[in-house]
């Protein structure tokens, strides 16, 4: 028997699809995420499905956990706050997921003064140079999707505090 890998389609931007996307992406079933979370008993993937169709909003812990299992940042999986901007670069890389041919440029101002919008600078340079990468075919679409679920948007703090 030969499988054919098709890679995963976010639905929506919520929380559930978002979770979906990510197993999907690994090559994971509710069940072997199920597993791995310790559920037992006949209905051991209800609760992935629950929380994939959105029925059911994972607490912090376990959110957590199963951020550990599909081996992505957290952030990447949590309910976002529309008013934080940290959480507003989250939904920009998955809206990118949920419509891959719109362009997403913002242009913003080479004189950002807030240490929020150094950090916001940094990431859309990063962004930029993976997605030119991606066009210029230096990077795959997994490898460019790892960089997107690994994200952290305040990597280099503690080298800066450290200056």
């Amino acid at each position: 028997m030969r499988y054919v890998y098709l890679k995963p389609e976010l639905k929506d931007l919520s929380q559930g699809s978002r979770i979906a996307f990510a197993r999907e992406f690994r090559y994971l079933t509710q069940d072997n995420v199920s597993d791995k979370l310790g559920l037992t008993g006949e209905c051991k993937r209800r609760s992935m499905a629950r929380y994939e169709r959105g029925d059911r909003i994972p607490k912090e812990e376990r959110l957590q956990e199963i951020a550990n299992i599909l081996n992505v940042n957290v952030k990447c999986l949590k309910e976002y706050d529309f008013g934080n901007g940290e959480d507003m670069i989250y939904i920009l890389l998955w809206m990118e997921e949920l419509y891959p041919r719109m362009n997403i440029d913002l242009g913003l101002s080479e004189s950002l003064p807030k240490e929020s919008d150094i950090k916001l600078k940094r990431f859309f340079e990063e962004w930029n140079v993976m997605k030119e990468k991606r066009v210029n075919l230096e990077l795959s679409y997994d490898d460019y999707v790892e960089w997107k679920l690994q994200y952290d948007f305040n990597k280099g703090d503690e080298y800066e505090e450290d200056s």
